[in-house]
């Protein structure tokens, strides 16, 4: 039998968050669709509250070291689900500081290739400094996947400013028949992650987006103005790509979530489309078909949190445009007959602290039959950010 009703919630729920914060193996099954480093912050103050949430992470980067690993194994970009296994990581001794440390570990962009090549030599054979403390068997584990790292890359494989988390996890992929469920699981077990890590799906693709002059731009990288020029014309469309050269590659492509995925999204009992990159972070993973069916048939709060500052790909994009493409997105499989609560619920924002560069109407936002959370968010020491703290409790406040 299943039951709908309403109820009404206080923020911040002083009662809740001790309650949380007193059996966080209890915790509530937040779900956030993003991407990137934006929840890094509010994901190490997660797990003081629950080692429930669930983090659904685009794929889809397409610079830095992630760009050289895509390129010669022709994979998911790896870095940002690696990225938001470490912010969720124990840090404490039972989580194994020093396999944290290694995994954190980055060579220098500037460093000698021959230099790097030979430390990472070191590091497969036991003789590094940051190796030599981990205890066994995790550390035959990392030494393993050091190893079969070291035997699939090219003689030129670029080492200059490599993460080896993602060395590590590369190897375990390409040791796992190209699986990222198997890694993720031994990667989570090594750092005692205290939540779950998903890509929204394990293919090897691309963004792809339609600007409003009619601009085609390919790849992540050249959208999010980090190693590129910032766009300067409002994006129409975004959509993805199963290769970023040669004849149709700029043709959209179709794919769906696995079953397993619309099961973890179905079971949240919170979803949130939080702060972060608009487009290639929260936009990109519900692109991929059954991401919005399986949001729909979950009767759970849905709270978008925009972001405050400056995101690039939201030139000409005010928050309630926002709002309205994050429904279009959500409803696109259902002719737009999809009750508005049935994906998105409320929108949280800071109108006294927060700075929303393209503009923030909240009117607006209400009438388009959304509840709108005002609130405290931004702090004189995490400004133009939310404060991971304020935003805990009003995201925990919720559930």
């Amino acid at each position: 039998m299943q039951i709908t009703f309403t109820r009404e919630v206080t923020i911040p729920d002083a009662v809740k968050l001790a309650r949380y914060r007193k059996a966080p193996e209890l915790g509530p099954r937040i779900l956030f669709f993003s991407g990137g480093t934006a929840l890094r912050d509010l994901s190490r103050c997660l797990i003081h509250y629950t080692h429930n949430s669930i983090h659904i992470i685009t794929p889809f980067d397409s610079g830095g070291s992630s760009r050289r690993l895509r390129q010669v194994f022709h994979m998911p970009a790896i870095g940002d689900v690696r990225n938001r296994l470490m912010a969720l990581a124990d840090q404490t001794f039972q989580g194994h500081p020093e396999i944290f440390r290694l995994f954190a570990h980055r060579f220098p962009v500037d460093g000698d290739p021959q230099s790097l090549a030979a430390e990472l030599a070191s590091m497969a054979t036991d003789r590094h400094w940051l190796i030599n403390d981990i205890p066994d068997p995790m550390r035959k584990i990392i030494r393993h996947h050091l190893q079969r790292f070291e035997a699939e890359m090219p003689a030129d494989f670029d080492l200059r400013g490599a993460n080896i988390g993602n060395l590590v996890m590369t190897a375990g992929y390409l040791e796992n028949r190209r699986h990222m469920d198997p890694v993720i699981y031994i990667f989570s077990k090594l750092v005692e992650v205290r939540g779950v890590v998903r890509p929204v799906i394990n293919a090897d693709l691309h963004l792809g987006a339609i600007l409003e002059n009619g601009e085609c731009v390919l790849e992540q990288h050249c959208l999010t103005g980090k190693q590129t020029d910032p766009i300067n014309t409002p994006i129409e469309k975004l959509y993805l790509v199963a290769g970023t050269r040669g004849k149709g590659s700029d043709k959209p492509v179709r794919v769906s979530i696995r079953d397993k995925m619309a099961k973890l999204i179905r079971g949240a009992d919170l979803i949130v489309y939080p702060m972060g990159s608009f487009y290639s972070s929260v936009m990109a993973n519900l692109l991929p078909d059954g991401v919005p069916e399986a949001i729909q048939k979950n009767q759970c709060p849905k709270v978008f949190v925009p972001s405050t500052g400056n995101d690039p790909e939201c030139f000409g994009l005010p928050v309630e445009k926002q709002v309205r493409r994050l429904l279009a997105c959500l409803t696109r499989n259902e002719n737009n007959n999809v009750p508005t609560e049935s994906v998105l619920n409320c929108v949280v924002v800071d109108t006294a602290n927060g700075i929303y560069p393209t503009g923030l109407d909240t009117r607006a936002i209400a009438a388009l039959g959304l509840n709108v959370i005002d609130w405290p968010l931004v702090t004189p020491e995490s400004t133009p950010h939310l404060d991971p703290e304020a935003l805990s409790e009003v995201i925990l406040s919720l559930t």
